[in-house]
């Protein structure tokens, strides 16, 4: 089976083309930047590699290119789009509704429209990916797999918040987690690499969103982002737990609108509001170079995982493994150090020079007398979404 894999962002589309059930990559690929004058393809299958500056002016240009290059006469890896079997989905909030993935029908496409008010930045793209999708490869069925569904298992003491009843009951609000297959796919390495079932792990998804979750013997039961993508740890641009009062402060006393202090906490904050930066790697080099602003922000992010390691250790009464992935969490050796400080107490020691070398592969950085195991897997979030389509579909 041939499974075409699609995640697409509010301005990316991160794509592979996977055979099923043997997992072998096909090709991948990622479109960036779309609707900006820089926008490009990149793309990877055995018979090349390119990179191309196209005009990308919407997700449905984008999907279109993808096509483009699957099928191209010499780097491509189909002759038509009836080839693809599967086009897989992420889809990043289903809400209550979606515990599993599900394939694509009228109903499922509604209600992700519907949860759009949840995840603003996140559901409207995928959606549309859905939408174009459908469009170009007509034969394919769809599917979606939800970033909240692995978080289902998260007890109501954990997911319920101390608001009125009515608010849960009626209303749907409550924690509902993200990023969930991405901390699925690590944490079930994770438990291969310790070769036990019965672990208490906590896995550390770090990119330009970030979150943490307690996984007990697989199971997902607690997790730092709430009802929609936006609390927890301090992200590239977006501000992370912050004491609700200052909203009240900011629009009662400051003049803010509610639009504004909303634009301002998901695109204005976090590291970018702390640096003038939102990428990590430009963090750290300022921060080498001796600026302050920059330094604090690197404590300040790593002070906050520090919290919640401390806490998902004490609701799992024990610790197995702390596990590092996404794009800073399986590059940033700096991030990962100064997390990992002063933490003897917990049972965390680092080894120094495990933790400097660069690779690709899962591996151990933790130190020989570490009681607890300190592990960095790359996500793959992309295989994750085909094992769980052709489990669906098979």
């Amino acid at each position: 089976m041939q499974i075409l894999v699609l995640n697409s962002g509010s301005s990316s589309i991160k794509f592979q083309l996977f055979t099923m059930p043997d997992a072998k990559v096909i090709c991948s690929g990622l479109v960036e930047r779309i609707g900006l004058d820089n926008a490009k393809i990149s793309y990877e299958s055995k018979n090349g590699k390119t990179e191309e500056i196209s005009t990308i002016t919407n997700h449905k240009d984008g999907l279109q290119l993808i096509a483009s290059y699957l099928m191209n006469d010499k780097i491509g890896v189909i002759k038509s789009a009836s080839e693809i079997e599967v086009v897989g989905h992420r889809v990043v909030h289903g809400g209550s509704t979606f515990s599993k993935t599900v394939e694509i029908t009228k109903e499922v496409k509604q209600k992700i429209q519907e949860l759009s008010a949840l995840a603003p930045l996140h559901n409207p793209a995928n959606l549309e990916g859905v939408l174009v999708a459908e469009e170009i490869f007509s034969k394919a069925k769809q599917v979606a797999v939800f970033d909240t569904a692995f978080h289902q298992t998260i007890p109501v003491e954990a997911y319920k918040y101390a608001i009125p009843n009515k608010f849960l009951d009626d209303h749907n609000i409550r924690l509902y987690g993200f990023h969930g297959t991405s901390h699925k796919y690590v944490s079930e390495k994770a438990i291969e690499f310790l070769g036990k079932e019965k672990s208490k792990i906590i896995t550390i998804h770090l990119g330009n969103g970030c979150s943490m979750t307690a996984v007990k013997n697989g199971k997902s039961i607690d997790h730092t982002l709430g009802f929609a993508p936006m609390n927890g740890l301090i992200m590239g641009t977006r501000s992370g737990d912050i004491d609700p009062a200052i909203i009240f402060y900011m629009v009662n006393s400051l003049g803010y609108s509610l639009d504004e202090v909303n634009a301002l906490l998901q695109k204005e904050s976090g590291m970018l509001g702390l640096t003038g930066f939102s990428d990590l790697r430009d963090i750290e080099s300022e921060a080498e170079q001796g600026n302050t602003d920059c330094q604090l922000a690197l404590k300040m992010n790593a002070y906050r995982i520090k919290k919640y390691i401390g806490s998902y250790a004490s609701v799992m009464n024990g610790l197995d493994a702390i596990v590092f992935t996404a794009g800073i969490g399986e590059n940033s050796d700096v991030i990962r150090k100064l997390v990992c400080a002063d933490q003897e107490f917990l049972g965390i020691e680092l080894d120094a020079e495990k933790n400097s070398i660069r690779s690709k592969e899962a591996r151990d950085i933790s130190s020989p007398s570490s009681k607890v195991k300190i592990l960095v897997i790359p996500t793959n979030e992309e295989l994750e979404i085909a094992k769980q389509s052709f489990g669906l579909l098979s």
